[in-house]
């Protein structure tokens, strides 16, 4: 046996729920990328179509260093036994019923996976810690907060979905369970994420699809509307970076001072990962007219329920804990989206 075999430390095991999903895909890949094993959980539903998950799946799965595990959260004996078996190193969940518009039809399947799913993925990791439990939130908790730009420190207390209700009862549940069993927990609260291998229901993806095919495109609150639009490698940077910056109990009151979203009595912290950046959802759509060459015929839409009129991510948590801090403009990641497109469709 060689020196290099026997100083060769083995690789962590990271634990990505949602791996078939758009942020998963971006997520797992950069993991094996970097040396992680990684096992990836996803129920492949049919909210959108499932060919895209399929397709995202077996390109990772050209890698010897990921296992893929059909499976809900919300089933504890499949849980269970995954995390007895693996015991992985890093849990990132981004498993959820994602959609803020969704939730008002369907409230029922956000209870399942993301109340339900999240307490038994909760409950596994209690019963094997990992050494560090991330978990998806999203720039929707801040509700009716009209405080610019988003502050981890900011009251999340005004939901205006039933989406965002429960992401904000994630983060309660998270919080719990890292002061009651010494989880440590991440919060990360993304910012309207796209990029190639976008979901369907996104606006990107239906502004580009309508576009390209000479037909009109919604757009709600008459235009008036702002979003921190955050490129997808931008976001797993952020999640990549966080994994290696896990909180600990707090010991002092400068301990909570310097960092104002870690909490008082337990190894748990929210972090933006956002662009700093609030762009006019008009200047959206010219960025995709102008990657498309084409111009759109505009259907102008009151707002629609569950909806703000603005987001806008104060990202500097990120950056004083990671050195990082987004950078991808909306005009080059827009651009990247719309040729991904036009070579998976053939348009």
């Amino acid at each position: 046996m060689t020196d290099d075999v026997v100083g060769k430390a083995a690789p962590r095991t990271a634990l990505i729920t949602g791996a078939a999903g758009f942020i998963g895909y971006y997520l797992c890949r950069r993991l094996l990328d970097d040396g992680f094993r990684v096992i990836g959980l996803d129920s492949l539903n049919d909210y959108y179509e499932v060919a895209l998950k399929e397709r995202r799946l077996a390109m990772l799965s050209q890698n010897e260093h990921f296992r893929f595990i059909k499976g809900k959260l919300e089933d504890p004996e499949r849980l269970m036994t995954l995390f007895s078996e693996e015991k992985p190193d890093i849990v990132v969940n981004l498993a959820a019923q994602a959609g803020v518009r969704y939730s008002i039809d369907n409230p029922r399947a956000y209870v399942e996976a993301n109340l339900i799913g999240v307490f038994e993925l909760l409950e596994a990791a209690r019963a094997y810690p990992p050494q560090h439990m991330l978990m998806a939130s999203t720039s929707s908790v801040y509700g009716a907060n009209t405080e610019m730009p988003y502050a981890e420190t900011h009251k999340v207390d005004t939901q205006m979905s039933f989406y965002a209700a429960t992401k904000k009862a994630n983060e309660a549940m998270a919080h719990s369970y890292a002061h009651l069993y010494d989880l440590p927990i991440t919060m990360f609260r993304f910012f309207t994420v796209y990029g190639p291998w976008g979901r369907p229901d996104m606006a990107l993806f239906k502004f580009t699809k309508n576009i390209l095919a000479g037909k009109p495109i919604d757009v709600y609150n008459h235009g008036d509307m702002k979003r921190d639009f955050t490129y997808v490698e931008d976001l797993v940077q952020g999640i990549r970076l966080l994994i290696d910056s896990a909180p600990v109990r707090p010991e002092s009151a400068e301990d909570i001072a310097q960092h104002d979203s870690l909490s008082p009595v337990a190894p748990w912290r929210a972090v933006n990962i956002g662009n700093s950046d609030s762009v006019q959802l008009m200047d959206f759509v010219r960025a995709i007219e102008s990657a498309t060459g084409q111009k759109a015929e505009i259907n102008m839409m009151p707002m629609q329920p569950g909806d703000v009129p603005a987001t806008w991510a104060d990202a500097s948590l990120l950056q004083d804990l990671t050195g990082y801090r987004p950078t991808t403009s909306v005009k080059e990641g827009v651009a990247k989206f719309v040729e991904w497109y036009r070579d998976y469709y053939q348009v």
